[in-house]
């Protein structure tokens, strides 16, 4: 259909453009510090990426080069709803770099904190903890609307499920260790993945 090769040329934009400005601060960040190898990972993310990561991209890779491919996993969704996809998408785009650019060096491919990590508390770390994961969870149901697939939007709620459950408790455990009482202070002023309403008594 040419309206699944519009929503088709959205999801590819959205996807390049958010994967060039994360590609290059992370370039920058290994280029100018340390990297921590994924393998110092818990077993348990190592299985969560490719049990429900590695199938999730390539789902939206099967959408970009053949929509098709995924027709068994289509939903009849309103195209306005599907619109509503991609200017979620398109919105994600900035926050990305606003996100990646706020972290600097400290950006890492794992959870687990560098040597000389810092804390950062500006940008958008001013009112949430975890803005990096907010962004992805956008971009992945913006996905999931712009792919009108059962099979990515529920591959999206297995990768929020497993951010919150498994993924943020680790990422807090390990920087709670490296700066003690300033995380935790930190924790209480800050919603984790969105601004908190109102602070802790």
């Amino acid at each position: 259909m040419v309206r699944d090769g519009v929503f088709r040329f959205i999801l590819e934009a959205v996807l390049l453009l958010s994967i060039g400005i994360s590609g290059y601060h992370r370039w920058k960040a290994r280029a100018s510090g340390e990297v921590i190898e994924r393998r110092r990972e818990a077993p348990g993310l190592i299985a969560l990426r490719s049990v429900v990561v590695l199938p999730l991209m390539l789902a939206l890779l099967a959408f970009i080069i053949q929509p098709r491919w995924l027709a068994w996993s289509h939903v009849a969704l309103p195209v306005w709803v599907r619109w509503v996809g991609a200017a979620s998408g398109g919105a994600a785009v900035p926050l990305v770099w606003w996100v990646v650019s706020s972290l600097g060096r400290n950006i890492s491919e794992t959870v687990l904190t560098k040597r000389d990590h810092q804390l950062v508390t500006h940008g958008p770390y001013r009112r949430v903890r975890h803005p990096l994961y907010a962004v992805g969870i956008l971009l992945l149901g913006s996905a999931s609307l712009l792919t009108s697939s059962w099979l990515v939007a529920a591959l999206t709620v297995l990768a929020a499920a497993g951010i919150q459950a498994v993924v943020i408790p680790r990422e807090e455990s390990a920087l709670a260790e490296k700066f003690g009482n300033a995380y935790i202070e930190y924790s209480d002023r800050t919603g984790r993945l969105l601004p908190r309403l109102g602070r802790r008594g």
